[in-house]
């Protein structure tokens, strides 16, 4: 068992980073073994080094949503901090539970990444490696990163500290500025295939092959998603509910209706996901800070909850504007499956269940509709983004899915 035993789909990416790991750990023997060792292993080393690529101090992993970025990081980043590029099970535990002293982790739960954040991780880059092989910073959604944000931290990445480790992950190269886009070595990943995350499931989680095949597939491969509905019947039912309350609409007034149904859904599962996170998360603070259940908080320390607190709200924000996300991808898996059945191309359908639905829905519509429709997904996506509000990006989108009722197939 491996640090990447537990990716899938990203076999290339995989060796490339593991090579890397390789030329680090043979690079970060002290100066006085460098000395006594002297030309045999120093050779060799510089031999290694020549025949693959090379190791570097800044990264950036691209790939879409579910494809495993954030994975891959820390993978890296357990093989660079125990300095094995298979990693050992004792790194991987500290680094999975964010708690190893040598490795930094910049994440929002918001909209943006803030400076102040950049700011205060920079400092920490400069420190040395307390216990291992390297410092390794992960940033997660580096294109959550403002310009002004992303030249701060560009100083750093020209010139960073000779054992810390910069990690950035994307959607893609593009969703950064070109001047830090120069200075990192970029790792691109595919997203996986319905096998291969069905598979993980399987080998990883203990699922049921029959129900991994079908998270993998509703999923569209997004591992994350895939998870959550291979182990979540909550999440599988809400997830059927909202194609089946889309396929329903007939009248601008029941697509107003819908698009207030979509969003109630969207927000009982941004709910499901944050109300056990939130919790762990309290009583492991309240744990740190010496303070036992039921018993009432000091006042010295409530500022410590309240900041607590205060990202959780944030976070429930981003949470819920990712759950629409969620949807409005689900509901192009369905008009795309529509358009399949309307141009009869036999391609395999995501929503197979909803098969006899999607053939009615294609009867009683034409392809020139269903192109329509997800133009119209997208642009609700790019309008949410852009923070208009969700309620009536909904809206307008949904009306777009009304078929006339003399074309409504039996």
């Amino acid at each position: 068992m491996t640090v990447w035993s537990e990716l899938t789909g990203q076999a290339g990416a995989i060796a490339v980073l593991r090579a890397a790991a390789v030329v680090a750990s043979r690079r970060t023997v002290t100066d006085a073994d460098e000395q006594a060792s002297g030309d045999e292993s120093d050779a060799a080393t510089r031999a290694f080094a020549a025949s693959t690529q090379q190791m570097t101090h800044s990264w950036l992993i691209t790939g879409p949503p579910g494809s495993g970025r954030s994975n891959l990081a820390y993978a890296f980043a357990s093989a660079l901090l125990s300095g094995d590029p298979d990693g050992d099970e004792r790194t991987t535990a500290q680094v999975g539970a964010r708690s190893h002293p040598d490795l930094q982790v910049l994440a929002t739960e918001g909209v943006i990444i803030k400076r102040d954040d950049v700011r205060d991780i920079v400092k920490r880059s400069h420190y040395a490696p307390s216990i291992g092989r390297h410092r390794v910073i992960v940033v997660e959604d580096a294109d959550r990163m403002t310009e002004q944000t992303s030249n701060f931290l560009l100083k750093e990445l020209e010139e960073p500290p000779e054992r810390t480790v910069w990690i950035l992950c994307a959607p893609s190269e593009a969703d950064l500025i070109p001047t830090i886009r120069s200075r990192v070595r970029s790792v691109r990943l595919a997203l996986p295939s319905i096998a291969d995350v069905a598979d993980l499931l399987v080998r990883r989680d203990g699922i049921d092959p029959i129900v991994a095949e079908r998270a993998a597939r509703e999923a569209q491969s997004h591992i994350g998603m895939a998870h959550r509905l291979a182990t979540s019947a909550e999440a599988r039912d809400r997830r059927h509910e909202t194609l089946r309350t889309t396929l329903a609409i007939r009248s601008v007034s029941n697509a107003v209706n819908a698009a207030a149904r979509l969003l109630a859904i969207a927000g009982d599962d941004a709910k499901a996901i944050s109300e056990l996170r939130d919790a762990e998360e309290r009583d492991n603070a309240l744990r740190s800070l010496g303070i036992a259940p039921g018993q009432a908080v000091p006042p010295a320390l409530r500022s410590q909850l309240k900041a607590l607190e205060d990202d959780q709200k944030r976070r429930a924000t981003r949470s819920l504007r990712d759950g629409i996300d969620r949807i409005l991808v689900d509901l192009s898996s369905l008009y795309r499956d529509i358009l399949m059945e309307q141009l009869g191309t036999g391609a395999e359908l995501v929503n197979r269940e909803l098969s006899a639905e999607i053939g009615r829905a294609a009867e009683g519509s034409t392809s020139a509709d269903s192109l329509a429709t997800l133009d119209a997904i997208q642009t609700a996506r790019t309008r949410i983004e852009s923070n208009v509000a969700p309620t009536l990006a909904l809206e307008a989108m949904l009306v777009q899915t009304i078929r006339r009722p003399d074309r409504v197939g039996a």
